[in-house]
């Protein structure tokens, strides 16, 4: 009998789900959640009371495009976590909760968090 190997999109959802149960964005402190394909990687803080987005930032938005330009995906996530953070401090955001959707903590699920902690967003 062979041994059937789950799909990693489908581990990596559970493990997302699982940590949701925990991880929950509040109006004084609301989840900074990333998400990444191959390409590209976007953040978002999230009031999970009203299910609102407070503040997005993404390395397909145009003036995230000129920054990071001829750089790697790593450097890329650096600077998305930077832009995140300073639109969430025009917000008045200062704390947040990290939800990095049931990716390791590691590459560039980690560069982002440097990035937004670099910035003053603390968590």
């Amino acid at each position: 009998v062979m041994i059937k190997k789950e799909n990693k999109q489908v581990q990596r959802k559970k493990r997302s789900l699982r940590v949701r149960k925990v991880v929950f964005g509040t109006a004084e402190r609301p989840r900074l959640c990333v998400h990444k394909t191959l390409s590209h990687i976007y953040a978002q803080v999230i009031n999970d009371d009203k299910g609102i987005t407070l503040a997005s930032a993404s390395t397909v938005q145009k003036d995230v495009i000129e920054l990071i330009k001829g750089k790697t995906k790593t450097e890329a996530a650096f600077i998305v976590g930077q832009c995140v953070a300073k639109a969430a401090k025009k917000k008045g955001i200062k704390t947040v909760v990290y939800d990095r959707a049931g990716n390791l903590y590691t590459g560039r699920v980690k560069a982002m968090a440097e990035g937004a902690r670099d910035a003053g967003l603390q968590f």
